[in-house]
């Protein structure tokens, strides 16, 4: 049976000593409230009262579910939970953060991860912030000698890492990454690197919100 997608979004914003805290029933409506706030939070539901219940309980993410034995690689994801932008997450198996191999320390926040925009400066998206996040594990496992790259998103390991972009629906600057990155894909599989994907409940470098 198919998953349920999500059609409500409930966010919680403190504001100083007050809280902004509601269920909008769209992305767009939800975003609105959540872009740029820091210390935002929102979390998806499949119905009205799950997101209501969320809220009541204190906006926490839950904890993951136990992940089963992961094969030592670099992992990485791309998240906009904090109400900062897209943010992007590369850590080995164990969550450590190697951004740090591939980025500045100053561009990196105070969590390890890297706040994204695009060449141009403008705000980007998840998926380019997918996209970037794979770009950067591909390059530290290669100057590591790791074989093994792992992400949770379907359309960048599937597709636009693969040569598989539409390149008349997406801005310049995500074509030109995607191809950048699926040249490097084949460098690294060239080489007897493998990139897969996995469940994002199970990825050490999933950033806990999307």
């Amino acid at each position: 049976m198919a998953a349920k997608k999500n059609q409500y979004y409930a966010y919680f914003v403190p504001q100083g000593t007050k809280v902004a805290a509601g269920v909008a029933d769209d992305w767009k409506a939800c975003e609105r409230m959540v872009s740029g706030k820091p210390g935002a939070r929102y979390k998806g539901f499949a119905s009205r009262a799950e997101a209501e219940a969320w809220l009541a309980q204190g906006a926490r993410y839950e904890a993951k579910p136990s992940r089963p034995n992961l094969a030592p690689g670099v992992y990485f994801d791309a998240g906009t939970g904090r109400g900062e932008g897209v943010e992007i997450s590369v850590t080995d198996v164990h969550g450590k953060n190697l951004l740090h191999k591939a980025v500045e320390r100053e561009a990196l926040n105070r969590f390890g991860k890297h706040n994204v925009r695009t060449p141009s400066g403008k705000a980007a998206t998840n998926n380019y912030g997918e996209l970037l996040a794979l770009r950067y594990a591909l390059e530290i496992a290669a100057a590591s000698g790791i074989k093994n790259v792992f992400g949770d998103s379907k359309l960048v390991i599937e597709y636009w890492s693969q040569w598989k972009i539409k390149r008349k629906d997406l801005p310049e600057a995500t074509v030109a990454l995607a191809e950048e990155v699926s040249r490097a894909r084949e460098a690294f599989e060239s080489s007897g690197g493998s990139v897969a994907r996995i469940s994002g409940d199970h990825n050490p470098a999933d950033l806990g919100f999307h």
